[in-house]
């Protein structure tokens, strides 16, 4: 069994090329809700929606987040109503969470939500939302508190990030499995995705680090930071903010208390030396997904670069 902790754009191609080549049984993605919201009085999921949309097709390959062909009619007349519309939520998109609030108004888990949704949209992988319990992911900046989305979207990400915080972790508890799929896993793969506000906020779930830590399965993850940078969003100033490099040493450091390999960037193989100071074994390919067929490649070097790893 394969199991994915996940969030972002990133992750999402990540895991659609993953479910390629490993049969859905076997492939269980944890993802991070600390950027859920309540829009419209709607609960939203950004990064579970991305990763079941993309894996039932419907993800927009235009825009990266959303449901496929959509449109803002609904958006747009709210705005002409003078109501908030600076989160952008499309037609066909609005259902998924209409769904989702009805399901969690009769009494639904969150988890319990995301199965059912996987099976009206005949996804066969297992999605996980970390927790069912409210976390929420807040920066501080020099003006005040943000919730993610705020900050991400509202403020295209431009305050000065001073700290992230995740609201309610003390109380939170991981969702039924999340535990038990990385302890049994023969695999932990974490995606390209921000490690401070993107996996951050699954590791602060209480139980999913220490479990990182005792599994017998290997531990890779792939740097979503190339050539001293993000490839996309504000990952590269997150990691500055909690004195890591820019650089997918910065990420290895970031895991380094249960990482066993880290995936980056060809053209990042300078930092091999660096990285394996860290006692992470380091691995090089091209990270940039900008087709499926980059996605399926770098999916396969993954499973193929651990498998070398775990018969030394």
């Amino acid at each position: 069994m394969i199991t994915v902790l996940t969030g972002g754009t990133g992750g999402a191609k990540f895991v659609w090329g993953l479910a390629q080549i490993v049969p859905p049984e076997d492939l269980t993605v944890i993802l991070n809700t600390g950027d859920d919201l309540t829009w419209w009085g709607l609960h939203v999921s950004p990064d579970l929606d991305s990763v079941m949309y993309a894996l039932a097709g419907k993800l927009s390959s235009d825009r990266g987040w959303g449901y496929d062909d959509d449109s803002f009619r609904c958006l747009e007349r709210m705005r002409n109503l003078g109501g908030e519309s600076w989160f952008q939520l499309g037609d066909l998109d609005l259902a998924t969470h209409l769904r989702r609030t009805q399901l969690l108004d009769l009494g639904k888990t969150l988890t319990e939500a995301t199965a059912e949704l996987c099976r009206a949209m005949n996804v066969k992988q297992r999605l996980l939302p970390m927790s069912n319990d409210p976390m929420r992911t807040i920066v501080v900046t020099p003006d005040g508190d943000l919730t993610f989305q705020e900050y991400f979207v509202r403020e295209r990400w431009k305050p000065t990030v001073a700290d992230v915080k995740f609201q309610g972790e003390e109380a939170a508890a991981t969702s039924p499995g999340v535990l038990e799929s990385i302890v049994r896993a023969d695999l932990v793969l974490i995606a390209p995705s921000n490690p401070i506000t993107s996996i951050g906020p699954i590791l602060a779930v209480p139980g999913v680090r220490d479990a990182l830590r005792c599994t017998t399965a290997q531990v890779a993850a792939v740097s979503p930071i190339v050539g001293g940078g993000a490839v996309t969003g504000p990952a590269g100033e997150m990691l500055k903010m909690r004195a890591f490099s820019v650089s997918p040493a910065g990420v290895a450091d970031a895991y380094r208390d249960f990482l066993d390999v880290l995936i980056a960037d060809s053209q990042d193989e300078s930092n091999r030396q660096e990285i394996e100071s860290k006692k992470v074994q380091a691995a090089f390919t091209n990270t940039i997904m900008k087709s499926d067929d980059d996605k399926i490649a770098l999916a396969k070097f993954a499973l193929a670069a651990v498998a070398r790893e775990a018969a030394r």
